[in-house]
């Protein structure tokens, strides 16, 4: 059995440009499996299918202690590296977002997502402050030698509709980038991003690994792979199409 050192080593090397890695994002034991089953190198937990498999929104409502259960029984249901979505931490200030990190980890994960949004809040952090939250992460996320994957997400691109996404935008992304990489992030995530030549810029521009995500309107996998991208997740459409397709076959049952 490898360990959760080794585990977070391999799946650091999984993130390559052009052939990026793959994560079919789950919310619970049974999900994973079935994902781990179907040909997958790794698994990510997405926070919104989490909390919505739970009857709660997104945006750190589900807490973390239940969400850290869940976790738990994932890890004894898979033999592949798994990471997870912690949102922001769960707290700004950089102590609580430590304690929120070394609470993962401690449960055998080998890698999380940590955006830069302020939950609850309006906007993102200042890149200053998020480099401070970001580094109190990375002294987390090493504990025991483990060196945990910190994937940096920005909610620039997100919080904005994709047609007034503008260069300006991208500007920004690279610079927070490369304050998220001083910081000590592995990984730089940015999703809703849309735009073939915006998104090339960016994988071209930035030295860490590159997150897109897959969602209705962006483009496909292999185009992001195409595009220079080193890591493709799919966030909270896998448990959106399933609960559409329970919801359609109740409503048959029932009418």
């Amino acid at each position: 059995m490898t360990t959760q050192a080794e585990q977070a080593a391999l799946f650091k090397s999984l993130h390559k440009a052009g052939d990026p890695v793959i994560l079919y994002n789950i919310w619970d034991a049974g999900s994973a499996k079935a994902v781990a089953e179907s040909g997958a190198k790794a698994i990510a937990t997405g926070s919104a299918p989490v909390a919505m498999a739970n009857g709660f929104p997104d945006g750190e409502q589900f807490a973390l202690d239940d969400a850290l259960v869940i976790v738990k029984r994932i890890l004894n249901v898979i033999d592949i590296p798994l990471t997870m979505d912690l949102e922001g931490g769960y707290g700004s200030d950089p102590a609580v977002v430590a304690e929120s990190i070394s609470a993962a980890m401690s449960t055998g994960v080998i890698g999380f997502n940590f955006e830069d949004q302020i939950v609850g809040g309006e906007g993102l952090y200042p890149s200053n402050q998020q480099q401070a939250r970001i580094k109190a992460a990375r002294e987390a996320a090493d504990q025991d030698n483990i060196c945990g994957f910190l994937n940096a997400r920005t909610d620039i691109f997100l919080k904005t509709k994709p047609d007034m996404h503008t260069d300006a935008m991208v500007d920004e992304a690279i610079e927070r980038a490369k304050a998220y990489e001083q910081a000590g992030a592995d990984g730089f995530f940015a999703p809703g991003m849309v735009d073939k030549s915006q998104i090339a810029r960016l994988c071209e521009s930035v030295a860490l690994p590159v997150n897109m995500i897959v969602l209705p309107h962006t483009p496909s996998q292999q185009e992001f792979a195409e595009l220079g991208a080193s890591r493709v997740s799919y966030g909270p459409t896998p448990y959106k199409m399933m609960i559409g397709w329970l919801k359609e076959q109740a409503s048959l049952a029932f009418s």
